[in-house]
């Protein structure tokens, strides 16, 4: 079955080839995922190489961390999407990205301020969670146009930490 994913607003056609195996675009990809313990993290494994990424499941799809990078991620199979074809969706009027905490921590530092200007990839702000200083980066280029937070806010999962455009 193909399924057309979309992660930060660029879409990736994949077909599921068996079990262990899809086409991303034609390309071939041994794949694994597992789960690493009760919660959100998982472990990925792709053409061999391992990766430890943090899934939160939302209302529109997934949001995922990896490599300290949040993306927005959905996925549509192609019978919804042949379904979907006969009506159009409304129009996103507002480009801005809402990045939130993908685990629970402190923030340790804010990297940006309200009206900067932001590369994709760029740190924002690091959190430590279990110890562990993790970079929340931005997920594409923009301006920050709000900061949540400061140094030393306990944060919750799913909170508002800044906002991009």
């Amino acid at each position: 079955m193909k399924y057309v994913s979309t992660v930060n607003d660029r879409e990736y056609v994949i077909e599921i080839e068996g079990d262990t195996a899809i086409l991303n675009g034609g390309e071939k990809m041994d794949v694994s995922l597992g789960r690493v313990g009760d919660g959100n993290i998982y472990s990925l494994l792709v053409n061999g190489k391992s990766y430890e990424i943090l899934a939160e499941e939302t209302l529109g799809g997934y949001i995922i961390m990896l490599d300290g990078v949040q993306m927005d991620v959905a996925v549509t199979d192609e019978r919804a999407l042949r379904l979907s074809k006969g009506s159009k969706a409304p129009e996103r009027t507002s480009k801005e990205v809402r990045i939130t905490s993908p685990i629970p921590g402190m923030i340790v530092k804010v990297l940006v301020a309200e009206e900067d200007e932001v590369g994709e990839n760029q740190p924002l702000a690091i959190l430590e969670a279990m110890k562990m200083e993790n970079e929340i980066r931005a997920p594409r280029k923009g301006v920050v146009k709000k900061v949540n937070i400061s140094p030393g806010n306990q944060v919750a999962q799913g909170t508002l930490l800044l906002v991009i455009e």
